[in-house]
């Protein structure tokens, strides 16, 4: 993670320096002070008083100047860190399976890309401006003292080993605390991601009291982790401080015995006294350095655990040789496929075997959890089979470069998703360079093109995140047509047509089938209807193909199919 500060090398590196240079200047101060009550106070000199007086303005003026030279180095290089981490890790996430995506969950890395990554940039903000500054007056303090008077100055060598041993032993004891916090934040985040994105079905089963408790359970157990933390923290400040106030009480107590024997002057015991309380003020900065470096070091641990997260599919660089001639008119091959989810106990899928020819319509049914798109997820090699063999267009979908199996393989989710934007700049995601009358080409073929001219902007008609502005059955046809804009060879409708009519629906199946050239279409439906005049029915049940063939053949060969069929068709939702 370091390398990502490589372009801020320079400024890492002054922001210290600078800090330093303020923190030397401040170490000038006490002497002057004491220089003013030994001489100037003592002989009752005015003008040397004054003189001294503007060396402490000196002083002050430079080390602000050091300080806001410092303060500006250290937010650039902490800003563009974070930046560049951030692009990184987002990058990272994009190169990802939806494998790894299943099992880290959409809510943690949400949260590390955001929380997390915020709290590395200020801990390292503040451990550029303090962690060479406070350090540096603890110890100069100290050889100040030893200057000022010996028999003195080594209360300061037994204060400062008592100090390090509080801070630091609160640090390790809270270090493991911060990263169990983060975990149970990303617990609420991912509640609070589930209610807002499930309202509708949260108010349609009366569960607002139960998500409440539920929301309130994961908040409460942050809150309590959040509160332990904070107060084991909170120690921090009251035990520096006792000890601080003990070693001035010893300070007071020895330089009073040393003005009396003649050992020091008592300017020098207001300057030890200024070298504690400085020492007091930096210690109180490190504490809080500390805190704030061990929040970021478990974030940065959590960070780096994605970016460790090697992507468990490899994409080779270009698609070598041509397909057999035997497999020429193959569109998909699924030879004996078996599909286990990382971390599932039984498999989704199991001995799947059939072939689609170029130009087919396949139609995919089966009752909810029978592996539909499981199936289908193959296709595009969002996931890999654990068994068998899958074959895109005559060749293994292992031997395609991404982009080429992606533009090849053009699918429409079972949930409709558009991005915030315009109509056009939605379509365009099929292919950016696409003309308008692509565009409307796709439009017509997704039966889309007569809503979309009635609106007042046509395509460029903004649309809201999600298509919160658009019905169902809209967003379902724009997703279609915008799959369609790639012009792919294999295009996979995962019961993207459940918001459409009969009528609707009828016409989408017309219209790809007229559409030129060998485009081999695979409709997953739970309606029967929407897929009797399919070339090829394939009929899952549990994960296992219990039928294959044509509608007719399938209603005397298939009793679940038949079922299937029988039970829409005595509701009417399916035609003879």
């Amino acid at each position: 993670m370091l390398t990502h500060l490589n372009g801020y090398k320079r400024e890492a590196v002054l922001a210290p320096l600078f800090k330093m240079l303020e923190a030397t200047f401040d170490l000038f101060v006490p002497l002057v002070m004491a220089d003013i009550v030994n001489v100037g106070i003592a002989a009752h000199d005015f003008h040397y008083i004054l003189v001294r007086c503007g060396i402490l303005l000196l002083l002050a003026v430079v080390g602000l100047a050091c300080s806001l030279t410092a303060q500006y180095f250290s937010a650039k290089a902490a800003v563009g860190y974070s930046t560049s981490l951030r692009h990184a890790l987002f990058e990272h996430i994009q190169r990802l399976g939806f494998t790894e995506m299943d099992t880290m969950g959409t809510s943690t890395l949400i949260t590390r890309m955001t929380s997390d990554i915020n709290q590395v940039q200020s801990g390292l903000n503040l451990f550029l401006r303090l962690f060479l500054r406070s350090p540096f007056v603890v110890v100069g303090a100290m050889v100040m003292a030893f200057t000022v008077n010996v028999r003195a100055a080594w209360i300061f060598v037994v204060a400062i080993p008592l100090l390090s041993v509080v801070v630091f032993g609160v640090m390790v004891i809270t270090n493991p605390l911060y990263k169990t916090a983060q975990a149970r934040l990303d617990r609420v985040l991912g509640l609070t991601r589930e209610n807002l994105t499930g309202v509708r079905v949260v108010r349609a089963f009366d569960k607002e009291q139960s998500e409440i408790d539920r929301f309130e359970s994961a908040n409460d157990l942050l809150t309590r982790m959040q509160l332990h933390v904070g107060h084991i923290s909170s120690l921090m400040s009251p035990l520096t401080y006792v000890i601080i106030n003990l070693a001035i009480v010893a300070l007071l107590y020895v330089g009073s015995i040393e003005i009396n024997v003649g050992g020091m002057a008592s300017g020098d015991v207001i300057a030890l006294v200024n070298y504690m309380n400085q020492i007091l003020v930096e210690l109180v900065k490190l504490a809080n350095l500390i805190v704030q470096v061990s929040k970021a070091l478990a974030c940065a641990g959590r960070v780096q655990a994605v970016l460790d997260t090697e992507p468990g599919m490899e994409f080779p660089a270009a698609l070598k040789g041509e397909a057999p001639a035997d497999k020429a008119g193959d569109a998909v091959r699924f030879d004996h496929v078996s599909l286990t989810y990382a971390g599932a106990g039984a498999p989704s899928l199991t001995d799947i075997s059939f072939t689609a020819k170029r130009g087919q319509t396949i139609g995919v049914i089966g009752g909810t959890g029978s592996g539909k798109s499981s199936l289908i997820n193959l296709i595009p090699r969002f996931y890999d089979a654990t068994e068998g063999t899958v074959e895109i267009l005559g060749r293994p979908a292992q031997e395609y470069p991404r982009a080429a199996l992606r533009g090849s393989v053009a699918v429409v989710m079972q949930k409709a998703q558009l991005f915030g934007g315009t109509i056009r700049s939605n379509l365009l995601w099929g292919n950016k360079n696409a003309a308008d009358a692509d565009l409307w080409a796709a439009l017509e073929t997704a039966q889309a093109a007569d809503f979309v001219r009635a609106k007042p902007l046509g395509l460029d008609e903004p649309v809201e995140q999600g298509g919160r502005n658009l019905s169902g059955g809209q967003k379902q046809r724009l997703t279609i047509a915008r799959a369609l804009v790639g012009k792919p060879e294999i295009l996979i409708l995962d019961d993207s047509a459940s918001a459409l009519d009969y009528a609707t629906d009828a016409a989408l199946r017309k219209a790809l089938a007229a559409l030129p050239g060998d485009l081999t279409v695979f409709i997953v439906s739970q309606r029967a209807a929407s897929l009797q005049h399919a070339d090829q029915i394939i009929v899952l049940d549990d994960g296992r193909m219990v039928g294959l063939g044509r509608h007719a053949d399938l209603l005397k060969n298939c009793p679940v199919y038949e079922e299937i069929y029988a039970s829409q068709f005595k509701k009417g939702d399916a035609q003879k």
